[in-house]
């Protein structure tokens, strides 16, 4: 445990980051399974208008740093290349 003032302070900043943090990945991660649903299901219109709400909460989250530009393009792409595979069937 921290004794010296400005040590316990960074920890309450880490703590409330962290809390902040979690609350963007857990709500990405939400945003991107029910893309991947309605993907699966072949419901287009569907999938194509959360689709871009996901874009934006993958957007979001890279600009928040949580988690790095190079895996948000490739969440992206992936979301993307599916949607087209099952547009194609």
């Amino acid at each position: 445990m921290a004794n010296i003032k400005s040590a316990e302070k960074q920890n309450r900043q880490a703590e409330k980051a962290k809390a902040r943090n979690r609350a963007t990945k857990s709500k990405l991660r939400s945003t991107m399974k029910k893309t991947r649903a309605a993907i699966s299901e072949g419901a287009a219109a569907t999938s194509q208008e959360l689709m871009s709400g996901t874009f934006s909460a993958i957007d979001k989250a890279a600009k928040k740093k949580v988690i790095k530009k190079n895996t948000a393009n490739r969440l992206k792409s992936r979301l993307a290349a599916a949607a087209k595979r099952s547009v194609a069937k």
